[in-house]
């Protein structure tokens, strides 16, 4: 098998279907003929999941729900990766994301251009600005529900650009060559990321912390691995009651201060992006996907 997509949720009854219309046969391209496989794992939600909410779906789930579960997605992350048969795995550590439909073929591409990349999709938030800030100016489910409804989506995935805003981690201006420190949709050979070690479970914080971060960057770091973001593919993250990114930015802001002295002390040091020369892979599809014509609020 080519690929293996483990994808993590909790309580995302709402935001499943629509990350699952984004992994799809009829969705991605160049996925009809691919062999790939989509493993989610509940990570203890309240409500188990329901397959019947995606049944209507053109992709091939295997749904893993684990009771007990922990507040961090670590063990969930490695139940998938020991579940996963794929020569390429596909981390979505965050469920609640929508791909445009480029995803899956650019990052393949960058397997036959590299020998052993690890391959990073840029974030973005649903909405008019940071979710942390856009859900105090009114944001919400339904009004997210409804962008996605006048953009006909899933109709035409890079559409997506005309109701997203690129997560900017502080930056003030935004571009597509903007160095990336963490990926909701990170490619890299399953190979590589066990012998990593898969998730390290010593990162307990709810949410992971900076767990996210560190599987990017230690991977990316590897001797002989290229790290490669993808340009004009988006990974869309929906309003769903995140840890960090759907608080108050004061509320944010302390949790971060909290998941770097985790980081800190697990890892030694603080520096959470690799040091790595990135390469780019990719295109711009539509006006709207060009961020760097964006001007800050």
């Amino acid at each position: 098998m080519k690929l293996s997509v483990i994808l993590i949720a909790y309580n995302m009854a709402r935001e499943i279907p629509r990350t699952l219309q984004g992994l799809a046969r009829n969705y991605q391209h160049e996925a009809e003929s691919l062999d790939y496989e989509v493993l989610l794992v509940d990570n203890g939600s309240p409500v188990p999941l329901d397959p019947v909410s995606w049944a209507h779906l053109d992709v091939p789930v295997r749904l893993i729900r684990l009771e007990n579960a922990s507040h961090s997605p670590a063990r969930a992350i490695n139940v998938g990766l020991e579940a996963a048969v794929g020569e390429i795995v596909c981390l979505m550590i965050d469920g609640a994301h929508i791909l445009t439909p480029g995803v899956f073929r650019m990052a393949l591409a960058s397997y036959a251009a590299f020998e052993s990349p690890v391959v990073a999709t840029r974030y973005f938030w649903l909405g008019p600005d940071t979710q942390n800030d856009s859900i105090t100016q009114g944001y919400s489910k339904s009004v997210e529900d409804q962008l996605l409804k006048d953009i006909n989506w899933p109709q035409d995935g890079y559409r997506l650009y005309e109701i997203g805003t690129p997560l900017r981690a502080g930056a003030e201006n935004i571009n597509w060559l903007n160095r990336m420190f963490e990926s909701n949709c990170l490619f890299m050979k399953r190979s590589l990321f066990k012998d990593q070690g898969g998730a390290d479970e010593r990162f307990s914080s709810p949410g992971g912390g900076l767990i996210n971060s560190d599987i990017f960057k230690r991977a990316a770091d590897v001797s002989g691995v290229t790290p490669v973001q993808l340009i004009g593919e988006g990974s869309f993250h929906q309003l769903h009651g995140g840890t960090t990114t759907n608080v108050s930015a004061e509320e944010r802001n302390a949790r971060v201060a909290q998941f770097r002295q985790e980081y800190a002390e697990i890892r030694g040091h603080d520096k959470i992006m690799t040091e790595k020369t990135f390469h780019f892979m990719g295109h711009l599809p539509t006006e709207a996907s060009k961020i760097h014509r964006l001007k800050r609020k």
